[in-house]
Protein backbone atom coordinates (compact mmCIF):
# COMPACT_ATOMS: atom_id res chain seq x y z
CA UNK A 1 0.00 0.00 0.00
CA UNK A 2 0.66 3.72 -0.74
CA UNK A 3 0.20 6.26 1.67
CA UNK A 4 0.27 9.92 -0.08
CA UNK A 5 2.26 12.11 2.37
CA UNK A 6 1.38 15.63 1.41
CA UNK A 7 -1.50 16.49 -0.94
CA UNK A 8 -3.61 20.04 -1.23
CA UNK A 9 -6.50 18.04 -1.97
CA UNK A 10 -9.17 21.23 -1.53
CA UNK A 11 -7.25 23.13 -4.05
CA UNK A 12 -8.52 20.85 -6.77
CA UNK A 13 -12.29 20.98 -8.45
CA UNK A 14 -14.93 18.97 -7.00
CA UNK A 15 -15.16 16.74 -10.20
CA UNK A 16 -10.89 16.15 -10.24
CA UNK A 17 -10.98 15.32 -6.24
CA UNK A 18 -13.87 13.02 -6.79
CA UNK A 19 -12.07 11.25 -9.65
CA UNK A 20 -9.26 11.14 -8.17
CA UNK A 21 -10.48 9.36 -4.67
CA UNK A 22 -12.73 7.05 -6.68
CA UNK A 23 -9.10 5.36 -8.39
CA UNK A 24 -7.28 5.51 -5.33
CA UNK A 25 -7.54 1.84 -4.56
CA UNK A 26 -6.51 0.94 -8.46
CA UNK A 27 -3.40 2.30 -7.47
CA UNK A 28 -2.73 0.40 -3.82
CA UNK A 29 -3.39 3.83 -2.08
CA UNK A 30 -4.37 3.91 1.33
CA UNK A 31 -4.60 7.15 2.44
CA UNK A 32 -4.26 10.81 2.36
CA UNK A 33 -2.63 13.67 4.37
CA UNK A 34 -4.75 16.57 3.19
CA UNK A 35 -2.51 19.66 4.03
CA UNK A 36 -3.91 22.97 4.64
CA UNK A 37 -3.57 26.65 3.49
CA UNK A 38 -5.64 29.03 5.73
CA UNK A 39 -8.79 28.82 8.57
CA UNK A 40 -10.38 28.24 4.93
CA UNK A 41 -8.61 25.39 3.82
CA UNK A 42 -8.75 23.95 7.18
CA UNK A 43 -12.69 24.00 6.92
CA UNK A 44 -12.95 21.93 3.97
CA UNK A 45 -9.98 19.55 4.65
CA UNK A 46 -11.79 18.79 8.14
CA UNK A 47 -15.19 18.26 6.22
CA UNK A 48 -13.49 15.70 3.80
CA UNK A 49 -12.08 13.52 6.53
CA UNK A 50 -15.50 13.78 7.97
CA UNK A 51 -17.22 12.32 4.16
CA UNK A 52 -13.77 9.86 3.72
CA UNK A 53 -11.95 8.10 6.37
CA UNK A 54 -9.03 7.86 3.65
CA UNK A 55 -8.59 11.54 3.89
CA UNK A 56 -6.31 12.77 7.02
CA UNK A 57 -5.95 16.65 7.36
CA UNK A 58 -3.73 18.66 8.33
CA UNK A 59 -4.42 22.04 9.82
CA UNK A 60 -2.17 25.23 9.12
CA UNK A 61 -1.09 28.09 7.34
CA UNK A 62 0.75 28.29 4.23
CA UNK A 63 4.15 30.62 4.62
CA UNK A 64 4.30 31.89 1.08
CA UNK A 65 1.39 34.20 0.95
CA UNK A 66 0.97 37.39 3.24
CA UNK A 67 0.51 37.03 7.03
CA UNK A 68 -2.70 38.18 8.15
CA UNK A 69 -3.77 40.25 10.79
CA UNK A 70 -3.06 39.12 14.33
CA UNK A 71 -6.82 39.02 15.05
CA UNK A 72 -7.10 36.08 12.35
CA UNK A 73 -3.75 34.40 13.35
CA UNK A 74 -5.66 33.88 16.68
CA UNK A 75 -8.76 33.07 15.31
CA UNK A 76 -6.63 30.43 13.53
CA UNK A 77 -5.02 29.43 16.33
CA UNK A 78 -8.13 29.15 18.36
CA UNK A 79 -9.87 26.81 16.05
CA UNK A 80 -7.19 24.43 16.06
CA UNK A 81 -7.02 24.16 19.72
CA UNK A 82 -10.65 23.65 19.40
CA UNK A 83 -10.05 20.36 17.18
CA UNK A 84 -6.81 19.36 17.64
CA UNK A 85 -8.58 15.94 18.00
CA UNK A 86 -9.47 16.74 14.16
CA UNK A 87 -5.82 16.95 13.25
CA UNK A 88 -2.95 14.45 12.12
CA UNK A 89 -0.31 17.08 12.44
CA UNK A 90 0.30 20.63 12.10
CA UNK A 91 0.69 21.57 8.28
CA UNK A 92 1.53 23.07 6.22
CA UNK A 93 3.69 25.78 7.61
CA UNK A 94 7.07 26.70 7.34
CA UNK A 95 8.72 29.91 5.86
CA UNK A 96 8.42 31.77 2.79
CA UNK A 97 11.95 31.49 0.90
CA UNK A 98 10.29 31.61 -2.75
CA UNK A 99 8.52 34.83 -1.83
CA UNK A 100 11.84 36.09 -0.36
CA UNK A 101 13.43 35.34 -3.95
CA UNK A 102 10.61 37.17 -5.33
CA UNK A 103 10.79 40.26 -3.35
CA UNK A 104 14.67 40.29 -4.16
CA UNK A 105 15.34 40.24 0.06
CA UNK A 106 13.21 42.97 0.69
CA UNK A 107 10.30 40.73 2.75
CA UNK A 108 10.59 41.05 6.19
CA UNK A 109 11.06 37.90 7.63
CA UNK A 110 10.78 38.54 11.57
CA UNK A 111 6.89 37.83 11.81
CA UNK A 112 7.36 34.51 9.37
CA UNK A 113 10.08 33.62 11.86
CA UNK A 114 7.64 34.47 14.34
CA UNK A 115 4.63 32.73 13.16
CA UNK A 116 6.46 29.99 12.42
CA UNK A 117 7.76 29.99 16.20
CA UNK A 118 3.82 29.93 17.20
CA UNK A 119 2.83 27.26 15.41
CA UNK A 120 5.81 24.65 16.32
CA UNK A 121 4.96 25.72 20.05
CA UNK A 122 1.56 24.71 19.23
CA UNK A 123 2.95 21.39 17.98
CA UNK A 124 4.64 20.90 21.04
CA UNK A 125 1.53 21.40 23.32
CA UNK A 126 -0.50 19.14 21.17
CA UNK A 127 1.91 16.52 21.06
CA UNK A 128 1.32 16.68 17.23
CA UNK A 129 3.55 16.13 14.33
CA UNK A 130 4.68 19.34 11.94
CA UNK A 131 4.76 19.34 8.01
CA UNK A 132 7.15 22.07 7.23
CA UNK A 133 7.87 24.29 3.75
CA UNK A 134 11.37 24.56 4.30
CA UNK A 135 14.18 24.56 1.88
CA UNK A 136 17.81 25.52 1.46
CA UNK A 137 18.99 28.37 4.64
CA UNK A 138 15.36 28.22 5.30
CA UNK A 139 16.12 25.05 6.90
CA UNK A 140 18.20 25.57 9.02
CA UNK A 141 15.91 28.30 10.62
CA UNK A 142 13.34 26.17 11.11
CA UNK A 143 15.70 23.43 12.80
CA UNK A 144 16.67 25.89 15.14
CA UNK A 145 13.14 26.38 16.24
CA UNK A 146 12.60 22.76 16.44
CA UNK A 147 15.04 22.18 18.54
CA UNK A 148 13.92 24.75 20.98
CA UNK A 149 10.73 23.31 21.34
CA UNK A 150 11.97 19.84 21.87
CA UNK A 151 9.93 18.85 18.49
CA UNK A 152 11.08 15.99 16.85
CA UNK A 153 8.16 14.88 14.63
CA UNK A 154 9.17 16.73 12.10
CA UNK A 155 8.35 16.28 7.95
CA UNK A 156 10.40 18.67 5.70
CA UNK A 157 7.67 17.98 2.19
CA UNK A 158 9.67 18.33 -0.98
CA UNK A 159 13.09 19.69 1.15
CA UNK A 160 16.12 20.95 -0.59
CA UNK A 161 19.27 22.06 1.14
CA UNK A 162 22.82 21.57 1.16
CA UNK A 163 24.51 18.70 2.87
CA UNK A 164 24.81 20.19 6.20
CA UNK A 165 21.62 20.94 7.24
CA UNK A 166 21.01 17.57 5.74
CA UNK A 167 23.06 15.94 8.49
CA UNK A 168 21.30 17.72 10.94
CA UNK A 169 18.12 17.11 10.24
CA UNK A 170 19.18 13.30 10.11
CA UNK A 171 20.74 13.23 13.16
CA UNK A 172 17.34 14.79 15.12
CA UNK A 173 15.25 12.08 13.12
CA UNK A 174 13.40 14.55 10.41
CA UNK A 175 11.52 13.16 8.10
CA UNK A 176 11.27 13.98 4.36
CA UNK A 177 9.01 13.05 1.16
CA UNK A 178 9.86 12.71 -2.35
CA UNK A 179 7.68 13.86 -5.30
CA UNK A 180 7.66 12.63 -8.76
CA UNK A 181 10.32 15.11 -9.67
CA UNK A 182 12.73 12.47 -8.64
CA UNK A 183 12.67 11.47 -11.90
CA UNK A 184 14.03 14.32 -14.18
CA UNK A 185 15.43 16.59 -11.08
CA UNK A 186 19.35 15.46 -10.51
CA UNK A 187 19.14 17.39 -7.13
CA UNK A 188 16.50 15.15 -5.74
CA UNK A 189 18.27 12.36 -6.37
CA UNK A 190 21.08 13.36 -4.82
CA UNK A 191 18.90 13.79 -1.82
CA UNK A 192 17.56 10.33 -2.14
CA UNK A 193 20.83 8.86 -2.47
CA UNK A 194 22.29 10.25 0.94
CA UNK A 195 19.16 10.45 2.88
CA UNK A 196 18.17 7.70 5.16
CA UNK A 197 15.08 5.62 3.64
CA UNK A 198 14.38 4.85 7.34
CA UNK A 199 13.36 8.66 7.52
CA UNK A 200 11.77 9.02 4.10
CA UNK A 201 7.83 9.16 2.59
CA UNK A 202 6.58 10.09 -0.64
CA UNK A 203 3.99 12.52 -1.42
CA UNK A 204 2.92 14.24 -4.53
CA UNK A 205 2.37 18.02 -3.16
CA UNK A 206 -0.96 17.48 -5.69
CA UNK A 207 -2.08 19.45 -7.25
CA UNK A 208 1.21 21.56 -8.19
CA UNK A 209 2.31 20.21 -12.14
CA UNK A 210 5.17 18.01 -12.63
CA UNK A 211 7.42 18.21 -15.64
CA UNK A 212 9.11 15.27 -17.62
CA UNK A 213 7.13 11.99 -18.02
CA UNK A 214 4.15 14.05 -16.23
CA UNK A 215 3.96 17.00 -18.63
CA UNK A 216 0.61 18.10 -19.04
CA UNK A 217 -0.80 15.52 -16.85
CA UNK A 218 -3.11 15.87 -13.51
CA UNK A 219 -1.05 15.29 -10.84
CA UNK A 220 -2.24 12.52 -8.44
CA UNK A 221 -1.31 9.88 -6.24
CA UNK A 222 -0.82 6.95 -8.98
CA UNK A 223 2.17 9.34 -9.80
CA UNK A 224 4.02 7.78 -6.30
CA UNK A 225 4.19 4.80 -7.91
CA UNK A 226 7.07 6.01 -9.86
CA UNK A 227 8.76 7.84 -7.55
CA UNK A 228 9.03 5.06 -5.57
CA UNK A 229 10.39 3.07 -8.32
CA UNK A 230 13.53 5.76 -8.83
CA UNK A 231 13.81 5.74 -4.96
CA UNK A 232 14.48 1.65 -5.30
CA UNK A 233 16.63 2.04 -8.26
CA UNK A 234 19.13 4.90 -6.62
CA UNK A 235 19.01 2.98 -3.30
CA UNK A 236 19.77 -0.56 -4.90
CA UNK A 237 16.72 -2.11 -3.07
CA UNK A 238 13.89 -4.04 -4.53
CA UNK A 239 10.82 -2.25 -5.04
CA UNK A 240 8.69 -4.44 -2.95
CA UNK A 241 10.89 -3.62 0.08
CA UNK A 242 10.89 0.16 -0.86
CA UNK A 243 7.44 0.29 -1.35
CA UNK A 244 6.98 -1.19 2.19
CA UNK A 245 9.47 0.55 4.20
CA UNK A 246 8.14 4.06 2.67
CA UNK A 247 4.51 2.81 3.77
CA UNK A 248 5.35 1.86 7.10
CA UNK A 249 7.87 5.04 7.40
CA UNK A 250 4.30 7.33 6.71
CA UNK A 251 1.96 5.03 9.17
CA UNK A 252 4.69 5.31 12.10
CA UNK A 253 5.45 9.35 11.44
CA UNK A 254 1.17 9.93 11.69
CA UNK A 255 0.31 7.13 13.81
CA UNK A 256 -2.34 6.01 11.50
Amino acid sequence: MIIDAHIHLDHYTEQDRNEILAQLANYQVEALIAVSFDLSSCLKNQSFTQDDPRIKAAFGFHPEQEIPVLEEIDKLFSWMEEHADEMIAVGEVGLPYYKKIESKGKLNYAPYIELLDRFISFAAATKKPIVLHAVYEDAQIVCDLLEKHQVAKAHFHWFKGDDEVMKRMIRNGYYISITPDCLYEDEIQQLICKYPIEQMMVETDGPWHFEGPFTNQRTEPKMMIHAIEKIAHLKNLSITYTTQILYENTKKFYKI
